[in-house]
């Protein structure tokens, strides 16, 4: 049974950004109009701080659905709404084409918690029908970019669990289907926090 709802879950997803489209980006023109994204993500996507996600490496198909999705408000930040409000269609698909070329520092996950972060995105939880992450975001952590699921290896374990909880908290739901936020209301602190530490580890 378990199979048959892996296999849903990826159909389902794999339809659901069908409507992204698979828009051939410029990256030499999009680091160009990447200038003022520097400042908080980095010159080449891997940023300091670590509220701050880095980009660098990341599917072009999802940076370009969270550009789009600030743009219309699906996806609700001040700040990254005011960055995309003037961007065109072909602007934020060049500038997600830098991003994704470049490439993304690596991290290190906690030992404490790679235990328990380990059997979760690879195995999920039976008990509380969560999925396996690694379903639909790859062993390796570095997503699928045809269905627009993101690359969360070597991310900012700090930027993963904000995003984790948001989902959690309904704050964040640009998220088709819920289906994040159906994940993630069924899981604690400590488990959030140890999926945030081991995904930071995968590359």
């Amino acid at each position: 049974m378990k199979k048959y709802v892996l296999v849903f879950v990826s159909v389902l997803f794999a339809t659901s950004f069908a409507s992204i489209g698979l828009a051939q980006g410029d990256a030499a023109a999009g680091q160009a109009k990447s200038a003022l994204c520097a400042t908080c993500h980095g010159a080449d996507g891997n940023s300091a701080l670590a509220v701050n996600p880095k980009l660098a490496g990341q599917n072009a198909s999802y940076l370009m659905k969270q550009l789009a999705d600030y743009k219309s408000g699906a996806r609700v930040n001040p700040t990254m709404a005011a960055m995309a409000a003037g961007l065109s269609d072909e602007d934020i698909a060049d500038i997600s084409a830098w991003y994704a070329s470049q490439e993304p520092t690596l991290q290190g996950a906690d030992p404490e918690s790679l235990e328990l972060g380990e059997s979760l995105y690879r195995g999920g939880n039976s008990e509380l029908s969560v999925a396996a992450c690694s379903a639909c975001h790859s062993p390796r952590g570095n997503g699928n970019g045809p269905a627009g699921f993101p690359s969360l290896g070597g991310q900012h374990p700090e930027y993963t669990l904000i995003q984790l909880k948001a989902f959690r908290a309904g704050e964040r739901a640009n998220d088709d289907n819920a289906m994040m936020r159906s994940i993630v209301e069924r899981l604690t602190d400590k488990e959030l926090e140890a999926l945030a530490s081991y995904v930071s580890g995968l590359h």
